[in-house]
C-alpha cells in the first residue's frame, strides 16, 4: 500500500495521523511509502515545508509528485510526457505492488488497456 496526500496542512496532518496509525502496528498492511502530492504551483510555504519532512521520516519511503495544472481540468496522464518526478515514482513502485500485469501501467505505451487502472 502506498499512501498519498496533497501537500496542504491538511494532506499532511492526515497522512501523518495514518503513518502514525501504520507504525503502531494497528493497520496490518505493508506499506511502501507515501506519494506527496503539489497542492499548488511553487515552493510550499516553510511551515509546511518542515510537517512534510517530518512526516517522511516516518514512512520508508517518499516520493514527491510536482503541480501539474492539465490535471485539475481532468487531463490523463502519459507515461513518457509525465513529469520525471512521476516517472520516477512509475519505476519504482513498479513490481512492489501486488498488481496483476493486466493492469500494471506499462510506460512505454500512452493509452489504457481494458482494465488498467488510471494514474
Amino acid at each position: 500500500m502506498a499512501l498519498v496526500a496533497r501537500t496542504d496542512a491538511r494532506g499532511l496532518r492526515a497522512a501523518q495521523a495514518a503513518a502514525a496509525e501504520w507504525a503502531s502496528g494497528e493497520i496490518p498492511v505493508s506499506l511502501i511509502g507515501l506519494v506527496l502530492v503539489a497542492d499548488a504551483p511553487g515552493r510550499a510555504p516553510r511551515a509546511l515545508r518542515y510537517l512534510a519532512e517530518l512526516v517522511e521520516g516516518g514512512v520508508p519511503a517518499t516520493w514527491r509528485v510536482p503541480w501539474c495544472e492539465a490535471w485539475r481540468l481532468g487531463e490523463g496522464v502519459d507515461a513518457r510526457t509525465a513529469p520525471g518526478a512521476v516517472r520516477n515514482l512509475l519505476t519504482a513502485v513498479d513490481g512492489l505492488l501486488p498488481v496483476p500485469a493486466a493492469v500494471r501501467l506499462d510506460a512505454s505505451t500512452s493509452h489504457r488497456q481494458e482494465g488498467e487502472a488510471r494514474v
